[in-house]
């Protein structure tokens, strides 16, 4: 397993874990509908993989037997009240990976790469209900702040909580 930052080459295969992780993951908690019609051409096409700015977005991503099974997307916190803080914006694993520790090892590099970057803490949105997902943070040191919030992603209204963690 190799854990390396995303370069744009990447793009079109980051995008098929993430909308295969949606269609997976979010099942029962976003229309059907919906996730029937993501595309991962769509979603390719909004990733900026070349940016080296330290207050965007930074992705890395997971391959093993060089095909990118999974990606976590790094940046500054972006809540007003969490600006000296990190945040990790996403972590995905292909569903086919799931229940290998991929997701774990990805979010071990996601902490030290948001220490190595200067904070001490860092948050994460994650989307109402997704009881597995809540699993896996809680399991790794992450606390329910108790916020929550309604945003459109991906052109859909989501309700998230907002998670916590001490990173040293």
């Amino acid at each position: 397993m190799l854990i390396r930052p995303a370069q744009p080459e990447d793009a079109l295969a980051v995008a098929r874990v993430h909308v295969r992780s949606w269609q997976s993951g979010y099942r029962d908690l976003l229309p059907q509908k919906y996730l029937d019609a993501l595309k991962p051409e769509d979603r390719a096409s909004r990733y900026d993989f070349v940016n080296t700015d330290p207050t965007k977005p930074k992705t890395f991503v997971v391959l093993e037997e060089n095909t990118i099974c999974g990606f976590a997307t790094l940046s500054p916190a972006k809540d007003a009240d969490k600006k000296e803080m990190g945040e990790l914006c996403a972590l995905y694993v292909a569903p086919d990976h799931w229940a290998r520790g991929i997701g774990a090892q990805l979010l071990h590099h996601a902490h030290a790469q948001l220490a190595v970057q200067g904070y001490d803490e860092a948050v994460l949105w994650m989307l109402l209900g997704n009881s597995r997902a809540e699993r896996f943070y809680q399991r790794h040191g992450w606390e329910a702040e108790g916020y929550s919030r309604t945003s459109v992603i991906w052109n859909i209204t989501v309700n998230s909580l907002r998670y916590r963690m001490k990173l040293k």
